[in-house]
């Protein structure tokens, strides 16, 4: 009988860790080896337990998920990586590829693809949520001078996670959707959002805005469209 292949699973939410081992415990042509819920636990159990797929968050709370994608692969270059993310920006999904990813999902997608991904993945193919294609991931891969990258010493000081939610509260979110969509209360959102104001100089929600426009986060464009 065929090995089952065997999974890693790095998230920093438990009950996101335990939909997707509910959902391998489906199958068993596949098995989790592992989980971890930060970089460096992840880290370790990736060089320990060798697994044949790491699934890994974009946003963890002591490195981000491109960081940990690019470690992996230097450590153990035998792991194909997918990565989970809240979020479907380009920026995301290149640095993701540019990493050494092969897979990238949006979390609100793993209930009906997620062992669909692994398998596309472990047939040296890439997976991408959505109707990207395969030639455009490649695109993405052999073209990284076309992603613009965010240079800003205040952007850089901030935790993946508050760089996660930075981009969020960027795309008009509040406090409380914030939460929803991170699995956090709304007061740690506001927390979040207090440090985030001032570790940047920032005092107002139209000044971070601004500040979030003209690094890049988003498009201007976007903020000058009326309903």
């Amino acid at each position: 009988m065929k090995e089952p292949l065997r999974i890693l699973i790095i998230d920093d939410h438990p009950l996101f860790r335990e939909g997707l081992k509910a959902i391998v415990k489906r199958d068993p042509s596949y098995v989790v080896v592992g989980e971890a819920g930060d970089g460096a636990e992840g880290l370790r159990a990736a060089r320990n337990a060798r697994p044949d797929v790491a699934v890994v968050d974009i946003a963890l709370p002591d490195m981000s998920g491109v960081d940990l994608v690019r470690r992996i692969k230097s450590d153990v270059p035998s792991t194909r990586i997918l990565v989970l993310s809240m979020h479907s920006r380009i920026d995301y999904i290149a640095g993701a590829f540019q990493a050494g990813a092969a897979g990238y999902m949006v979390k609100e997608s793993t209930s009906e693809g997620f062992l669909r991904a692994i398998e596309i993945i472990m047939k040296d193919r890439y997976f991408l949520d959505g109707s990207v294609s395969h030639e455009v991931v490649r695109r993405l891969m052999e073209a990284p001078e076309s992603t613009p990258r965010i240079v800003d010493d205040r952007y850089d000081s901030l935790t993946p996670r508050e760089q996660e939610i930075l981009r969020l509260l960027a795309e008009g979110l509040t406090a409380k959707e914030i939460g929803a969509r991170l699995h956090i209360s709304p007061k740690t959102a506001e927390n979040h959002r207090s440090r985030i104001m001032g570790k940047l100089g920032v005092h107002s929600m139209i000044e971070l805005l601004r500040y979030a426009a003209r690094i890049g986060l988003v498009d201007v464009d976007m903020w000058k469209q009326g309903p």
